[in-house]
């Protein structure tokens, strides 16, 4: 008996170039960016090379894409979680839940991407929010403690980094999700606390003291 034909479904550009970007997202989660391959890709959706090309001439152009795509979406939840915030814990909370939820949701797919020398020069903080998250809540920051701008702003982009090892936690299931993100927070927390105690204790004034001996007159 000979088998029908598979009749291959005709996409609009859009939804192509999606199924594309999602399955490389899924191989990239999974197994790493060294598995990807434009004719892994080709056969797993049923196209030709040739089609996937046309979309993307290269593979780090396809995975620059991929890693543009993921940024903005991370960001732009972070940056929701930061506008509806009322307390500096709600905004730490929201900042690091939403990274959390991301990690949860498609693994270290970031990550993984960053770790490629190709993506090492795309974009900048910027484009993707980063620096823009950092100074929104360094001037809230400063506002509320008196704390510089100077000061705020290294001290919040460094703390941005404890969300990524927290991912990193939660990845290799060293404990909850929940429990891990009350422990991020309280870490931040205590980052922020640490830095408006130390910017007090650095600019306090030293009183004037008498001298202990006179001269003789």
């Amino acid at each position: 008996m000979i088998k029908p034909k598979k009749t291959r479904v005709r996409l609009s550009p859009e939804r192509r170039e999606h199924e594309i970007l999602q399955y490389c997202a899924k191989i990239v989660a999974e197994q790493g960016v060294f598995a990807v391959s434009i004719e892994q890709i080709g056969k797993a959706l049923d196209i030709s090379k040739s089609t996937v090309y046309s979309y993307f001439p290269s593979l780090s152009d396809l995975l620059q894409e991929l890693f543009r795509r993921e940024m903005k979406s991370l960001r732009a939840a972070q940056q929701k979680a930061i506008q509806e915030a009322s307390t500096i814990e709600q905004l730490v909370r929201g900042v690091t839940h939403a990274y959390l939820e991301y990690i949860d949701e498609k693994g270290l797919l970031i990550s993984r991407l960053q770790s490629d020398p190709s993506l090492s020069s795309v974009g900048g903080p910027t484009q993707y929010g980063r620096e823009i998250a950092v100074n929104h809540i360094a001037e809230i920051l400063a506002e509320m403690f008196d704390i510089p701008m100077s000061i705020a702003i290294p001290g919040v982009d460094i703390s941005f980094g404890l969300p990524e090892a927290a991912g990193q936690c939660l990845h290799r299931k060293v404990t909850d999700k929940k429990t891990i993100e009350d422990l991020t927070v309280s870490m931040i927390l205590s980052c922020i606390h640490a830095i408006k105690d130390g910017n007090d204790v650095r600019l306090r004034l030293i009183p004037q003291r008498e001298s202990s001996t006179n001269s003789d007159t």
